[in-house]
Formats: C-alpha cells, sequence, structure tokens
C-alpha cells in the first residue's frame, strides 16, 4: 500500500497528464484509470453474485452485512493509512465523508430494491448512465466543463452498454425507475469523491466511513421492515461474503485511490467497463455466449475508454512539442 500525501493537486479539466511521487513512486493518471479498470472488472465478476443472494435474504439485509464486511476489510488499511499520514483530517473530512456514504447507500438501496422488479439486462445497462450523468452533473452542479473528448466518449460508453445489454430495453418498471434514480446517486458519489477525497488525502479512510455509514443504514432499516432469518442468510454466504470483501471493500476502495488521479467524467468512463467485463466473466465462467451486437457494445466501451486516455495526453504532449519549439 502506497502512503498518499495530504494534498495533491489535480488536474480539473482532464488535458494535462498527472504524475505525483509517492514514496518514491509515481501515480499517473494512467496508473489510477487502470486501479478504476479493476474496480470495474471486480463489479462485473460480482453483479451476478448481487443479484442471485436476493433469492435468500431481503434487500436492506443485504446490504448492511455487505458493506459491514466491507469495512472490516479495509479497517486495517486505514488504520495504517491513518499512521503514515502528515496530517489530521478535520470534522468537515469526516462530514463529507458520511455524506459520500448516504449517497452510495442511497443508490445501493435504490439498485437491490429495483432488482425485485427489474430484469438483470435493464438494470445493468439502466445503472451505466450515470456514464453520461457525471458529466452532465458536474457542469449543473458546479460549472466544472471536463474536456471535450468526455462527452462523445459518454455517450459512446452508453451505447456500448445498450447494446451488450442486448439492445432491447423493455417497458419502463418501477424497478426501472428505481434502477435509474439509482444511477443518479451514483454519478453524484463518483462527483463528491473527486471533489472530496483529492483535498482529504485519506482515500482509504473515506471508504471505512461510508462503508460503515451503508452497513449501520443497511441493517437499522432492516431490522425494521425485514425478516431474514439466520438459515437464509447462510444458505447465500458466500455470495455475501464476495460481494462484501471484492465488490464492496476492495472495488469501492480502488475507485476511491483512482479517483484523486483523475477526473470524475474520466473515472465514470473508465468505471463503465463493469457490464464489458460482466460479459467477458459471464462467457469465461459461466459459457454464456456474447451476441454480434454484444460484441459491438464491447468494442464501442473499450473505444471509448482508450479514448478519453489518450486523446487528452496526446493533445497534451503536442502543446509542450509547440511550446518547446517556440522562441
Amino acid at each position: 500500500m502506497m502512503r498518499l500525501p495530504c494534498s495533491i493537486p489535480v488536474d480539473r479539466d482532464g488535458v494535462d497528464a498527472l504524475a505525483v511521487t509517492i514514496n518514491g513512486d509515481i501515480m499517473t493518471r494512467g496508473r489510477a484509470n487502470l486501479l478504476l479498470l479493476a474496480a470495474g472488472a471486480i463489479w462485473g465478476l460480482g453483479f451476478v453474485a448481487q443479484s442471485s443472494a436476493m433469492r435468500g435474504v431481503e434487500a436492506f439485509m443485504f446490504i448492511g452485512l455487505r458493506f459491514l464486511l466491507a469495512a472490516l476489510t479495509v479497517t486495517p488499511l486505514a488504520f495504517r493509512e491513518a499512521r503514515l499520514a502528515t496530517g489530521k483530517l478535520e470534522p468537515k473530512d469526516y462530514l463529507g465523508f458520511i455524506f459520500i456514504g448516504t449517497l452510495l447507500f442511497t443508490g445501493a438501496a435504490l439498485q437491490q430494491v429495483g432488482l425485485e422488479t427489474t430484469s438483470v439486462t435493464n438494470s445493468g445497462f439502466l445503472t451505466g448512465l450515470y456514464v453520461v450523468m457525471v458529466p452532465f452533473l458536474a457542469v449543473v452542479l458546479f460549472w466544472q466543463w471536463p474536456h471535450p473528448i468526455v462527452w462523445p466518449c459518454a455517450l459512446t460508453a452508453l451505447a456500448g452498454i445498450y447494446l451488450l445489454s442486448g439492445g432491447n430495453v423493455e417497458g419502463l418498471s418501477v424497478g426501472d425507475w428505481l434502477t435509474i434514480a439509482c444511477a443518479a446517486f451514483w454519478a453524484l458519489q463518483i462527483i463528491f469523491i473527486n471533489r472530496l477525497a483529492v483535498k482529504s488525502g485519506r482515500p482509504i479512510m473515506l471508504s471505512l466511513v461510508q462503508f460503515l455509514v451503508c452497513a449501520a443504514l443497511g441493517l437499522i432499516i432492516s431490522s425494521g421492515i425485514e425478516r431474514s432469518n439466520v438459515s437464509d442468510i447462510l444458505s447465500v454466504a458466500p455470495l455475501i461474503i464476495f460481494a462484501g470483501i471484492f465488490s464492496s471493500g476492495i472495488a469501492f476502495t480502488l475507485q476511491a485511490v483512482g479517483q484523486r488521479f483523475t477526473t470524475s467524467a474520466q473515472a465514470a468512463i473508465m468505471l463503465s467497463s463493469e457490464a464489458l467485463f460482466a460479459a467477458l466473466f459471464g462467457a469465461m465462467l459461466l459459457g454464456e455466449t456474447i451476441s454480434f451486437r454484444g460484441a459491438i457494445g464491447c468494442a464501442l466501451i473499450f473505444t471509448a475508454m482508450i479514448a478519453v486516455e489518450l486523446i487528452p495526453a496526446l493533445r497534451n504532449r503536442s502543446s509542450m512539442d509547440r511550446a518547446s519549439v517556440s522562441p
């Protein structure tokens, strides 16, 4: 685990490549995007576990247990990060972390409840709407304009997700509308991680706090409105463990770390690889086939991820070359 400084300047428009020295190592925007790709891969692998667990445990109990395991997973790393940190967190930092945790919980709850009345295909596509919502909400809320390449890349990734989902979204049900709302809250979570995590310099503590918020809210609500029993929980324990440790504890922490070194709009596009990896893992592990339309969707998502990384870097390199030959 690399030691992260408490304050790192971040290129907000996504034009300049970011390179930060951390304990003798270099964290570039390219490496940060690789962390976000890894998070997308884990989410893609864990999506089936999340939906399958609904057969044995109710939505809020699943959320509570999932994020409780996630909190336990990152607790040692958070304390290590605190020991290595050069400064202390202020109360406003913890309030920001709690706010992000509330956004994460709301999105997770809407998606989990929505899975009861919508298909996995629709849920996967509609959740991917956050790719377009992130740059749009960043402009509306903070007048933060992304690099121009983000807009076509976001639409390209969204089109890829649509084709990968089968290209046939049925009439919108209650579950579909809940999932659309979920996408909005996750877009806000991505935006505020990018704004708050950079200032605090403590992404692991951010992860721990947001997991504890989600676990507490999930278990409290479950105790009031659900009737889960131990035998049902044990029947899906492996799915809960995977979702808690990997899909939540590891993947959301990779997201928190990676987003410190890239923009929120670019992060959303990299995280949209979740749909791509879900299809690939389904083909490799479950013997599922990818249709020709789905293959085109995979290609569009991959193209969007490459373009959003390379085009700003190439433009920056070209600008520096022109500056170096100027009198």
